[in-house]
């Protein structure tokens, strides 16, 4: 520190060369010969340090075009469906989109509960007759509609 003290107070940057002492962990600067040799000043040497990272699997690839699968494939549907969708084929996911708008459109919610479908005639024909369905019973109530 005196070291430090005294370079900065005459105002010149002094330019040090790094010996290595005895301990790994310790490097010496000494002043170069063109400034007046002060006492080394011992620092501790920074260590490189490696790290690994880890490779996340690529995604599988997506499939085919054309090659629709699962509940995005369309299939032919009951009549009670065509009536309230309006399309012969649909996949899943459609009809789902087509009965959350008509349930909208109408506004067939439970006002003090929206989780609550109210059913109308529409309705009642596709959720087995059930004048009240709850939101998450739809995907099973509709499933018996679609054509094999």
């Amino acid at each position: 520190m005196v070291m430090v003290a005294a370079a900065i107070s005459s105002f010149s940057i002094p330019t040090f060369r790094v010996t290595e002492t005895y301990s790994p962990s310790l490097i010496t600067l000494r002043p170069t010969p063109s400034h007046a040799p002060h006492a080394a000043v011992k620092l501790p040497m920074l260590r490189t340090v490696k790290t690994l990272a880890t490779v996340s699997p690529s995604p599988p690839p997506p499939p085919p075009p054309g090659k629709t699968r699962g509940i995005m494939k369309p299939r032919r549907v009951s009549p009670e469906m065509q009536a309230l969708v309006g399309l012969t084929e649909v996949s899943r996911t459609h009809a789902l989109k087509h009965i959350w708008a008509y349930i909208k459109q109408n506004n067939l919610q439970d006002p003090e509960n929206k989780r609550v479908i109210i059913c109308d005639e529409k309705l009642k024909k596709v959720f087995a007759g059930r004048d009240q369905v709850g939101m998450l019973e739809i995907a099973g109530l509709i499933s018996p509609h679609f054509l094999k």
